[in-house]
């Protein structure tokens, strides 16, 4: 997948003063910076509107006699509880990055909309949240309450940065894979990041970091899984390092791992093309096992 822009007036001028083995590169480099400065400074924007909790929807139940309505046997709802069609597409939850809110997924929310999605719900957890276990917790309650309100068994996930790694904890250590479809992460770092040492002062920091228990505990068998794992990670996102942390390898793990070329992190939730991904990803669940290969490509040129 490849999306064309226009390239910013200056970049030529630029690319005359850099030697040609290097120009492709820095070029692309200094695009995906002046894209993370525009992005940081419209999210700081829009962060206020995200600080406090989305309002809940209350949905109408579908009508018991509809023809199309399914009821399991070993549902945990009640037998009289209406069933959603099976065809339907389920709910969506976004989950949200470090020191961050609801507020970053303004576009792709709209996208997913705009092509079908009926039921998405952001949820916001604390920046003192001190522990991914405990905010991994909260998720699961968040989405058992989310099922029993719309009717559906199952939801898929996407999550940004850390929003990502509760995720995983959640459907791989605390018995989400019940609950969750697919899983899409975006610049998680999955085998731990060794960026920014400086912020180890935060313990949700310290549970990041390559050699924390919480990342052994991810490393860990998870045979049955069934969650499919989709993880989006960029050549040029600087808040991973190394740079593959963010694919997922684990030989249990139903994945499929998506290069992402030319955007840094904070585009990972914004950049429209990523947005495309992210709906191919919820509309075509693979069934890869323990694949670590980068399967697609995305690039934004």
């Amino acid at each position: 997948m490849k999306v064309t822009r226009a390239a910013l007036p200056f970049l030529p001028f630029c690319q005359r003063l850099l030697p040609s083995r290097l120009a492709g590169l820095s070029l692309a480099l200094l695009k995906a910076t002046a894209l993370e400065f525009a992005i940081l400074a419209g999210h700081l924007l829009l962060y206020p509107s995200g600080i406090t909790n989305e309002r809940r929807p209350t949905p109408t139940p579908p009508s018991p006699s509809s023809p199309d309505l399914l009821e399991s046997p070993d549902s945990p709802h009640p037998a009289d509880t209406a069933r959603l069609p099976a065809q339907a597409k389920p709910p969506v939850v976004l989950l949200h990055g470090f020191i961050d809110n609801r507020s970053v997924f303004v576009l792709l929310r709209r996208s997913l909309a705009q092509h079908g999605r009926q039921q998405i719900e952001s949820l916001n957890y604390s920046p003192l949240t001190c522990d991914i276990r405990t905010a991994a917790e909260l998720l699961g309650r968040h989405i058992e309450e989310m099922c029993e309100r719309t009717g559906y068994e199952q939801v898929d996930v996407v999550g940004h940065s850390l929003g990502g790694l509760i995720a995983r904890y959640y459907v791989q250590r605390l018995g989400g894979d019940a609950r969750v479809r697919t899983l899409v992460t975006l610049g998680t770092p999955h085998a731990g990041t060794r960026v920014a040492p400086l912020a180890n002062a935060h313990p949700i920091v310290r549970q990041m970091r390559p050699d924390s228990p919480v990342i052994e505990e991810l490393t860990q068998p998870a045979p049955g899984c069934r969650t499919q794992f989709v993880s989006f990670w960029s050549d040029l996102d600087r808040v991973m390092d190394p740079l593959e942390s963010a694919c997922i390898d684990h030989p249990d793990l139903k994945v499929q791992n998506v290069q992402v070329t030319g955007i840094g992190h904070l585009a990972l939730p914004v950049h429209p093309a990523v947005a495309a991904g992210i709906r191919q990803a919820l509309d075509t669940p693979g069934t890869e096992t323990g694949s670590a290969d980068h399967a697609d490509g995305l690039t934004v040129a």
